[in-house]
């Protein structure tokens, strides 16, 4: 038997390669970081460069899927707008039903079951896309949730995913993450910007960011503000690597 085309089989050793193929098409794609602050989320996420001729306005690697809730993925871009387009439609199935906005957890579980139900049906395969789910829950609690090809989904405080360099993005955010380096949305924004410029490629050019605040909908940067953000950046490092030569030559 060929494991690796049976979806609904498990190998030898307990692996469903399908489910791997779909992490793999994740590596290889684009970093997307993101951050719950005190008042705020942030997503920001590196896009490939754009043909000449290309609008890069149909580039997107951000969405909402509700007025408090917005994803950013990694992976095949197809799949994953089939994801939002679901979730879409079911935050609003929700507020008929039920009268009220769903909870970010209650859209994350939402996806996370699509995602599961996908890697044991036969004729299909499991999405080939990692997501950050980020938004408020109804008493203003800003949350943010990762979910994988597999349907696993956690919760976090910061998290990188995608990319073969998502490993990176991710050891920054635990190495300076702390709650006073979120404190305010403009710190927040900050981090987030630093994790990804250690593995974007082209500074703000290929970077988009996008910010939500309680009883606010996403705000997208606009390519000016983001140049702004890095400029910050570099001039910070620029500062540090200047006190660091003058510390050495005094020493």
């Amino acid at each position: 038997m060929s494991y690796d085309r049976a979806i609904t089989v498990f190998s030898p050793d307990g692996h469903l390669f399908q489910v791997e193929y779909a992490l793999e098409a994740v590596r290889k794609g684009t970093t997307a970081v993101g951050i719950r602050g005190k008042d705020c989320v942030v997503l920001a996420v590196e896009r490939r460069s754009a043909m000449k001729l290309q609008d890069t306005r149909t580039v997107r690697k951000i969405a909402s899927i509700d007025d408090h809730i917005a994803v950013a993925f990694a992976g095949l871009t197809a799949d994953a707008r089939v994801l939002v387009n679901k979730a879409r439609v079911e935050s609003q199935s929700h507020r008929l039903t039920v009268e009220d906005a769903p909870t970010v957890e209650y859209m994350t579980r939402f996806i996370a079951a699509t995602k599961q139900t996908y890697t044991q049906s036969n004729g299909r395969r499991p999405f080939g896309v990692s997501a950050l789910i980020v938004g408020f829950d109804p008493d203003g609690t800003p949350r943010l949730f990762q979910t994988e090809p597999s349907g696993n989904y956690s919760a976090w405080k910061a998290n990188a995913i995608g990319g073969p360099r998502a490993k990176t993005c991710r050891e920054y955010l635990e190495k300076n993450f702390t709650d006073e380096a979120v404190e305010t949305q403009e710190k927040a924004l900050l981090l987030a910007v630093k994790a990804l410029l250690e593995v974007a490629q082209s500074g703000s050019k290929n970077i988009e960011v996008s910010v939500m605040r309680k009883d606010t909908t996403l705000k997208v940067l606009s390519s000016e503000e983001i140049e702004a953000v890095v400029a910050q950046v570099e001039a910070e490092k620029e500062s540090d690597t200047a006190e660091a030569a003058t510390a050495s030559a005094s020493s």
